[in-house]
């Protein structure tokens, strides 16, 4: 027996609702967020990428909605500082997490230190007896680390001894030094005169922990009391946040533990209701966009999807009005053109117009 599809059942594409694809014609493209709109029409990554501005733009727009950046990667050596600054000043930030490398490299750039780029004749041992501290292809000096370190003694000097502290509550009070000494463009100076909590749930993984961790050990042996550190007070205090908002959105930027501790605050939530009967209300992130390169395939917690995050119960399903945006992309070459549409969108028709 022979089987022939009837030429009458053929679908348009239109009769089945499928959006039409648009050519990219970069010669009548004259902004950003024209380049950006129309890549959204287009296919495979550019696709996504005007796909995340709209989903961004979207989530800005919501005026319930309470926003979350995580940040990781050496995207402040990599000076992409600004492009976060941008975000807490224009208000579309709520909280940020991040890593504490990265907040490191921020407080060297914040307070008016330079960073370089790596000259590859220079080989790493080189780099080493130079005090250079190679990321990819960029420098950090190790003069700009103990400058870094001199700064954060500054700030304990100032807090009463023995006061229990945390991430953000620390890097709270750095955010108060920078301003207070009207240093350049910051993220903890934007973020603390924006009142945006920085939490680092790693907060030991970096420079700034190991330079606390020596600090608790001068005063230790200067028969001083040290300075307690409860991470438990970051997580208490973003899930409070959390718990006064119906609508989440999350912006990421790559993965590791500031993205997954940013997301798991929803089973936080349920696991206590359940557990402890406390009541706790149901908090699912309904708009998400991520950038990063790694892919799905590797099993790593960098490169989990929106999609496996949803069986945690961790986002809105998009059957259920979820909107998710993955962009498998650099962020140095992603993430600047994202924001900067969305600029513009919201500079022509300021919040309140309908997103796209």
């Amino acid at each position: 027996m022979k089987f022939k599809r009837e030429e009458d059942n053929y679908g348009t594409g239109f009769d089945d609702g499928l959006e039409p694809l648009v050519p990219l014609d970069v010669g009548s493209l004259a902004s950003v967020d024209a380049l950006v709109s129309a890549m959204s029409k287009t296919a495979f990554g550019g696709r996504r990428l005007g796909e995340a501005a709209n989903a961004l733009e979207a989530m800005v727009r919501d005026p319930n909605c309470f926003r979350v950046v995580t940040i990781s990667g050496a995207m402040t050596i990599a000076k992409q500082g600004l492009v976060l600054c941008e975000m807490i000043d224009r208000g579309w930030v709520q909280a940020v997490v991040a890593t504490g490398a990265l907040m490191t490299h921020g407080v060297v750039e914040g307070a008016g230190m330079m960073h370089f780029k790596h000259r590859p004749t220079m080989n790493d041992a080189q780099l080493f007896e130079r005090g250079y501290n190679r990321v990819y292809d960029t420098i950090e000096l190790e003069k700009n680390l103990d400058s870094t370190e001199a700064i954060l003694n500054a700030v304990l000097a100032k807090i009463e001894p023995g006061t229990t502290l945390c991430s953000h509550a620390l890097l709270t009070k750095v955010g108060e030094m920078l301003d207070e000494h009207d240093a350049g463009r910051a993220i903890l100076r934007s973020a603390v005169r924006m009142k945006v909590p920085v939490y680092v749930p790693a907060f030991t993984d970096s420079e700034l922990g190991l330079d606390f961790a020596i600090h608790n050990r001068r005063l230790r042996m200067a028969g001083l009391r040290p300075f307690p550190f409860d991470p438990f007070l970051d997580l208490e205090d973003f899930a409070a946040r959390v718990r006064e908002h119906e609508t989440l959105g999350i912006f990421t930027i790559g993965g590791g533990v500031p993205r997954n501790w940013a997301q798991q605050v929803a089973p936080f939530l349920e696991i206590t209701a359940n557990r402890l009967g406390t009541g706790e209300p149901i908090r699912r992130y309904r708009y998400a966009v991520r950038i990063c390169p790694e892919p799905e395939h590797w099993g790593g917690l960098s490169g989990c999807s929106y999609s496996e995050g949803v069986s945690w119960g961790k986002f809105v399903p998009e059957s259920d009005g979820g909107r998710h945006v993955e962009v498998h992309s650099d962020a140095t070459i992603a993430w600047p053109i994202i924001v900067r549409a969305v600029i513009e969108r919201l500079e022509a028709k300021p919040t309140g117009a309908k997103p796209a």
